[in-house]
């Protein structure tokens, strides 16, 4: 399984939790490596972030959906505790940098408000304590899981240090197939409206009226004609179903652009 980042990082915690630890887990740079890998059928799978409980969503998550062919077969709710890590026998008072990826720096604000440190963002919460191992940054920390912590061999000085005390991020599993219905299980489509009064309207009626619970909506620029935006969409059902094959059929009456991404089991909490 492809995840993004370097060993420890969040990413590849959801894709312990989903399978096992017996999994071989594939680092990758970038989101959209991960997607590449799978697509190409270097992995069988890849696990991406798609949203956070406090910052919001993943915007190249979202985007990268709308291109691919592939399935969204799973999704992992992950329970983010953050830790600030550095060298052996340092203390906070010592840094004078802290590295981590733009989430993870944004959802400790009110910690790092507090230190005189500089704030640079990275790629990744784990490549942040792999850089400042292997350059030997003594005056620099870094964001991360307790786990990055254990793998690259440094101190955790402080653990907790998020906002929220409910901050989560939600992985979405990557593959070729779909999954199998489970009876608990969500699906998840992209559409697009006329720019129109009531066209959204008109569109999200079709779920009311098979009550049908949505459990998300996002919107993003179609980046084709401005001010015009594609919904990103999750709700309860399998698109087996027959209820759930009607809903589709009459919602493709209501817009420009309709595509399933995928069926699967509902959140597993790690």
């Amino acid at each position: 399984m492809a995840f993004p980042g370097e060993r420890g990082a969040y990413s590849e915690e959801a894709a312990v939790a989903y399978f096992s630890v017996n999994i071989d887990t594939v680092p990758c740079r970038t989101v959209s490596q991960v997607f590449w890998k799978v697509e190409n059928s270097d992995v069988g799978y890849g696990v991406v972030p798609v949203e956070n409980s406090t910052e919001g969503g993943v915007n190249e998550t979202y985007d990268l959906l709308l291109e691919t062919e592939l399935r969204v077969s799973g999704e992992v709710n992950l329970r983010i505790i953050h830790c600030l890590i550095s060298h052996h026998n340092r203390k906070i008072e010592d840094l004078k940098v802290i590295y981590s990826h733009p989430q993870a720096l944004a959802q400790c604000r009110r910690f790092l408000d507090k230190l005189s440190c500089e704030l640079v963002p990275t790629f990744d919460t784990a490549g942040s304590v792999k850089m400042i191992k292997e350059e030997e940054l003594v005056d620099a920390g870094a964001i991360a899981s307790e786990r990055s912590a254990q793998i690259y061999a440094m101190d955790i000085l402080a653990k907790g240090i998020e906002d929220s005390p409910t901050n989560n991020t939600r992985f979405l599993v990557l593959s070729h197939n779909d999954s199998q219905p489970t009876g608990k299980d969500k699906c998840s489509v992209i559409f697009s409206t006329k720019h129109a009064p009531g066209a959204l309207y008109n569109a999200l009626r079709e779920f009311a009226l098979r009550k049908i619970n949505l459990t998300m909506i996002v919107s993003r620029p179609t980046k084709m004609i401005p001010w015009e935006y594609n919904f990103y969409v999750d709700f309860d059902g399998h698109q087996s179903s027959k209820v759930v094959q009607e809903c589709l059929t009459s919602l493709a009456n209501h817009t420009t652009f309709l595509k399933v991404l995928g069926s699967y089991s509902g959140s597993q909490d790690s």
